[in-house]
């Protein structure tokens, strides 16, 4: 499907990777992982036809489709999302183009025996049968399931998509690419934006894509549920093995010690090799001896043990002060959008040192209700902090705060204040940002390192309650599993809104699912939620799956029938208009020959019996016509 060889990229004068070799073949799905700038999105950009490389090949194979979700999308104002959706069919909406336009002829023209009327018939039945095979009489119900598995409600597909955030954006160009059946995917982060139940339905579907996929993510279960090949890029390499995520971090530690022990071995050997050369270098008669080995020794094959990139950032949340017992009280709590009503009459006690996520639907309140409990937004009811609280807040555009002309060492200068500018430096140093990277400006940043940068700042505050909105974010897996580390020793309040279910594993203890401008709790950790919502579900389902899946199926079937149904009866209408038209021109013309010369045409014994016979035949096809528009009529209702 599409060979790689001996890539090379490089960026102000350091490589990004150098030579790198890997092939990628239909029902691949690949994890693309590597630290923050390592060069992950500058592959999925080289391997999309977007960006050049330096050196090397890319050999693909020919009308290969492949289809890129990148982090920043160009969107198009004005269209619906059903409308914005539909792009994805580009065949098949050209085909309603050319049957409508047809159509519209057909319906004009009045030369029925002609050849140019002939012609069109012909063109519309080539055009429907295109169509079917296409797959046009299918493709809107396949729109409106991605749609409704991505989290988009049926009230949604006919709004704007001027009216969505960026986020819900992005899932309708993720829809368009899944809808496009693409041989090769290439997905840069396609879980930043979904919330739990959305990242089970994408991982159930690119289980049962037929072509390749490349994605790069930072999200551990994911990989490991979607994924059966990984290729990390570090320190300008890749490593590549047949395995998810999780399987392929054990092997490579397995073949690094393996490596290791060959090394040790094979410097043991040289050591003795050295050590008898030396020694028969002294002798004149194995002076012949040693030319031997000495030739030997330089044809070994050094064994070199995999470089690891083991710099990760160093974190820690020191609590300010101790706090009241209770730390966050609301009561009645409620808050609307215009006529969007996201909150409806929460309570909700938050005690000192709870561990608390917050989980659900993108749009059903999570980030609403922290901005509310951090005082950044009004609303209906009351909230009240603690005694002594001070809260730490990292918002989910966090790192759109930042402003782009500073540098990093400017941005934690101008938030740091008299007791703590002096730790500016060493702050930076902890997020990875040494020597010159300091002087880096904010918007030359990776999405990862921006976030570094915010959790820096944040570093910059005291608090004993921390509240972070979808804080793994663009961070690389080994800066994900250092915050998560730090939290777990967190001695304080957290309130966690996160979709990342391997990064909330073990760090609450009780989750507010949001749903319906309600909250309900579950006393448990992110596994017990969803074992919880699991069966919860399957009880919903033992009462409905039945009915539902029977009716779905009764529905597609009557659909695809009904259309199949419709084109029969127009083309059968067609061919009725066609008769009726040519004998209502031929009793025209009795008509005319009975007025111009009545007693020659009277003469004639059979004129009467065929003038007859005409206009009961024309009775009979009107009357089957009529039929066949009412029936036309009730299918299209």
């Amino acid at each position: 499907m599409l060979n790689v060889h001996n890539l090379s990229v490089a960026f102000q004068g350091d490589y990004l990777f150098q030579e790198i070799t890997f092939k990628l073949g239909a029902g691949d799905r690949i994890g693309l992982i590597g630290k923050n700038g390592a060069g992950k999105s500058t592959l999925l950009k080289i391997l999309a036809g977007e960006q050049d490389y330096d050196s090397g090949q890319i050999a693909k194979e020919k009308d290969i489709k492949i289809g890129f979700l990148k982090q920043d999308i160009d969107f198009e104002y004005g269209k619906t999302v059903l409308e914005e959706s539909y792009k994805a069919f580009k065949q098949i909406k050209e085909c309603e183009s050319k049957l409508a336009k047809i159509n519209e002829q057909l319906g004009q023209r009045t030369d029925y025996e002609s050849d140019a009327y002939n012609q069109l018939m012909i063109d519309l039945n080539e055009i429907q049968h295109q169509y079917e095979i296409l797959g046009g009489y299918n493709y809107q119900g396949e729109t409106e399931k991605v749609l409704q598995g991505l989290g988009f409600k049926r009230d949604d597909f006919n709004k704007l998509t001027d009216t969505f955030s960026g986020g819900w954006r992005m899932r309708i160009e993720l829809a368009k690419l899944l809808l496009e059946n693409n041989d090769l995917l290439l997905l840069d982060e396609p879980t930043n934006h979904l919330d739990i139940e959305s990242i089970i339905w994408l991982e159930n579907f690119l289980k049962a894509y037929s072509g390749a996929v490349v994605i790069v993510s930072h999200d551990k279960m994911f990989l490991d549920n979607v994924t059966n090949r990984t290729i990390e890029i570090s320190l300008g390499r890749i490593y590549d093995y047949n395995k998810p995520y999780t399987q392929f971090l054990e092997l490579r530690h397995e073949i690094r010690i393996q490596q290791l022990a060959a090394q040790k071995n094979q410097e043991k050997q040289i050591e003795q090799t050295e050590k008898l050369i030396e020694k028969f270098r002294a002798k004149a008669s194995k002076a012949s001896m040693a030319q031997s080995l000495i030739k030997k020794l330089d044809r070994i094959e050094r064994i070199e043990v995999d470089q690891e990139d083991q710099s990760v950032m160093t974190l820690n949340f020191p609590v300010s002060v101790t706090p009241g017992k209770v730390v966050v009280e609301l009561n009645d709590v409620s808050k609307n959008y215009g006529n969007l009503e996201v909150l409806q009459h929460i309570d909700l006690s938050i005690a000192r040192d709870a561990k608390t996520a917050f989980v659900g639907q993108n749009g059903q309140g999570k980030s609403t209700l922290a901005k509310i409990i951090v005082g950044e937004i009004p609303y209906n009811g009351n909230c009240n902090l603690g005694h002594n609280v001070q809260i730490g807040y990292f918002a989910q555009n966090q790192a759109e705060y930042l402003e782009g002309n500073k540098t990093v060492l400017d941005t934690m200068i101008d938030a740091a204040n008299e007791s703590n500018r002096s730790k500016v430096r060493d702050i930076l140093g902890s997020f990875l940002f040494r020597g010159e990277e300091v002087d880096k400006y904010v918007k030359v940043l990776s999405g990862g390192e921006r976030n570094r940068l915010a959790l820096a700042k944040l570093m910059l505050q005291p608090f004993n309650v921390l509240i972070m909105d979808e804080p793994t974010n663009h961070l690389d897996i080994m800066s994900k599993s250092v915050l998560k580390e730090a939290l777990k020793k967190f001695q304080g309040t957290l309130i966690l809104v996160s979709h990342d279910r391997e990064f909330l594993q073990g760090l609450t203890d009780v989750v507010y699912e949001f749903k319906d401008q309600k909250i309900k709790p579950y006393l448990g950790d992110i596994d017990y939620y969803l074992e919880s919502r699991n069966l919860e579900n399957l009880r919903e389902a033992e009462k409905r799956t039945v009915i539902v899946d029977t009716e779905t199926k009764i529905s597609n079937k009557e659909a695809y029938e009904n259309q199949k149904k419709a084109k029969s009866i127009r083309n059968k209408i067609s061919n009725l208009e066609s008769r009726i038209n040519q004998l209502e021109k031929d009793i025209k013309a009795d008509d005319h020959r009975l007025e111009t010369d009545y007693d020659k045409t009277a003469s004639n014994p059979e004129f009467f019996d065929k003038y007859q016979a005409k206009k009961k035949d024309l009775e009979s096809l009107m009357e089957d016509w009529e039929r066949f528009q009412e029936q036309l009529e009730s299918l299209n209702n």
